[in-house]
């Protein structure tokens, strides 16, 4: 339960709903505590009527038999005896007229409390939300999507039904219990003994079953995660299962997650089954033993007992029975409640291993860069990605950044957007060193265009300015065409209105890097970085990016991260990285020279493009 002590802010912002909605549940439980009374009131009115008519009135008048009832009935009754020949009617249109006002407050109660707890739901998807983009590419890589989503969905949803039902029918269990405790214990303490002598039972089976519930709960709750990731797994690679026909292999998998969810979740329902029935069989006891004793003291013609009181006993009773049955539902929802807590709170308690020191600066970058013996390793790999590696890159410069895969080429870039933090040396950036700026003034700064192309369900327009909110319509299309791939577009059916599936699924390879690259081309900013950006494009329309982007990075500082060689492109250094150091670096004409790894590599790619030209 302690889990759920972090909702505790939101109580306190809607606290108004809140003790609106404990205020409007105590008014209805006041108006329907005093409908047994009242039918106590007509039951005794009627056995006195029949008793006179018979001759054998008992002692008690029907005045002294509402002794004990609220004071607010007291007063009615009072009118009632104005009107002898009346007074049963009246009290049923009583009854009728307190009904209503009842239910009035049981839907103001409910346009609090249920209203409050969609305010929860709204303001904790938004905090999960929020709490998930400030976290770092290390967490993505160690935690499954479809675990993420589980989190922000279901786990919220079974929260909502706390901070909703579950504490509206405690507070209305409390209200209950209590206005019915006072009235019958005032009414008469012997009977009130008996009615309630089958709690003490009812509480140590709550305690058992619910310490079950919460068991089952959580787990139920991971296997949920481990579902909703299987199947977000699948539909994002459905093209990879298709095209290697294991459409039975991973519904095999699927169905065999699925048969544990179900398992538990039916393992957990007979749980359940049997904990209501004994409810009910625990509140029919306490009818039967109430009516008994009851009768038996009327019978024995015992100070202060009548029918009307029976009746009154039984009607509290059955007030009783659906807030004391629903305990274990009330329970069970706490349960799973504080259990979705947990997994929720294990995220938001999860602090982003890259944030802004205390005071960051936001300098405006004029793209003087500088490694200095930098050392990283991946801290859930352990690959030793970068070791002693230094760089200096002036302002203006253009870089190419080449190596074999596996080489550290990529986590460069990672650095220098502050993906990450090097364990050892130091990263600049005109002299700033790179923990000292504001993360997002730094990313506002660069563009980049990453190995793993990613496109969202959007426009083709949109996806281009995702970086510009106020981007006009010429600017995407002059990204596009420095992109090489306004032609193409146009040659869509809708243009760069068209639609792009999930993660870009309706377009090529080479389609989704020339987007990528034209979403990065329209922030226009002083430093550039592009990794293996070109591998999907072919010759032709990879010298036309080339001679686009020649004319468009000619004021801006550029590295180019890639495993072929750009001779058609003159970089100002050309680094050579191998098993995460700089081997060689210079120029083109420079390193081919040196006739080393850089010459060996030019000389692969050029008898490799000869062979590609021959077929």
């Amino acid at each position: 339960m302690k889990h759920l002590s972090s909702l505790n802010k939101y109580f306190w912002k809607y606290r108004w709903h809140f003790l609106l909605g404990i205020l409007f549940i105590i008014l209805t439980n006041y108006f329907r505590i005093l409908s047994p009374q009242l039918t106590g009131y007509v039951v005794n009115t009627v056995v006195h009527s029949i008793g006179k008519n018979q001759g054998t009135e008992t002692a008690s008048s029907v005045q002294e038999t509402g002794k004990n009832y609220d004071f607010a009935v007291q007063q009615v009754i009072a009118g009632f005896e104005k009107y002898p020949n009346r007074k049963i009617l009246f009290a049923g249109l009583t009854l009728f007229v307190i009904a209503i006002i009842s239910g009035f407050f049981m839907f103001l109660m409910r346009q609090t409390i249920i209203v409050m707890s969609r305010h929860i739901e709204y303001d904790q998807k938004n905090e999960i939300f929020t709490h998930y983009q400030k976290l770092d590419t290390g967490f993505y890589k160690t935690h499954s999507t479809g675990d993420l989503m589980n989190r922000i969905s279901e786990d919220v949803s079974r929260v909502r039904m706390y901070t909703g039902p579950a504490l509206m029918y405690f507070i209305n269990l409390a209200a209950v219990i209590g206005f019915s405790i006072f009235f019958m214990m005032k009414s008469s303490p012997k009977l009130t003994l008996v009615a309630l002598s089958p709690l003490p039972v009812l509480a140590i089976t709550i305690y058992f079953v619910n310490t079950i519930i919460n068991k089952k709960s959580e787990r139920i709750q991971s296997l949920l995660s481990s579902l909703t990731t299987n199947a977000q797994e699948s539909y994002s690679g459905i093209r990879v299962i298709k095209s290697f026909v294991q459409e039975k292999a991973m519904l095999g998998f699927f169905k065999k997650n699925s048969e544990a969810y179900r398992d538990n979740a039916l393992s957990l329902a007979r749980t359940e089954a049997i904990y209501f029935p004994s409810m009910a069989l625990l509140i029919g006891l306490s009818t039967l033993i109430t009516i008994m004793v009851g009768s038996l003291d009327v019978v024995n013609h015992v100070k202060d007992a009548s029918v009307g009181q029976i009746a009154e006993f039984v009607m509290y009773i059955q007030m009783l029975t659906f807030p004391v049955s629903a305990i274990g539902w009330t329970a069970s929802m706490t349960q799973r409640a504080a259990t979705s807590q947990r997994r929720i709170n294990e995220f938001l308690h999860t602090s982003p291993g890259i944030k802004n020191e205390k005071d960051p600066v936001m300098p405006t970058l004029e793209g003087g860069i500088q490694f200095t013996n930098a050392d990283f390793v991946y801290p859930h790999t352990g690959i030793h990605a970068l070791k002693d590696f230094s760089l200096q890159i002036k302002k203006g410069e253009k870089v190419a950044v080449v190596g074999r895969t596996g080489s550290g080429k990529s986590t460069i870039a990672q650095l220098l957007l502050h993906m990450y933090e090097p364990q050892k040396g130091l990263i600049t950036f005109d002299g700033v060193p790179l923990n000292r700026i504001d993360t997002q003034s730094l990313r506002r700064q660069i563009s980049y265009v990453p190995q793993d192309v990613f496109l969202f369900s959007e426009t083709v327009s949109n996806n281009i300015r995702f970086g510009i909110d106020d981007a006009t319509e010429e600017q995407v299309v002059q990204a596009a065409r420095q992109a090489g791939i306004h032609q193409e577009i146009g040659q869509f059916r809708e243009g760069y209105s068209t639609l792009i599936g999930e993660r870009g699924v309706t377009l090529s390879g080479g389609q989704k890097q020339r987007i990528s690259i034209a979403r990065a081309l329209i922030k226009d900013p002083r430093i550039v970085i592009f990794d293996d950006c070109l591998s999907a494009v072919d010759a032709r329309t990879e010298k036309e990016i080339i001679g686009n982007l020649y004319q468009y990075l000619h004021d801006k500082t550029a590295i180019i991260i890639t495993h072929r060689i750009f001779s058609l492109f003159e970089f100002d250094k050309i680094i050579v990285i191998d098993r995460g150091q700089i081997v060689e670096q210079g120029t083109h004409h420079q390193l081919l020279v040196k006739k080393g790894y850089y010459a060996d590599m030019y000389a692969r790619q050029q008898e490799q493009d000869r062979e590609g030209l021959s077929d």
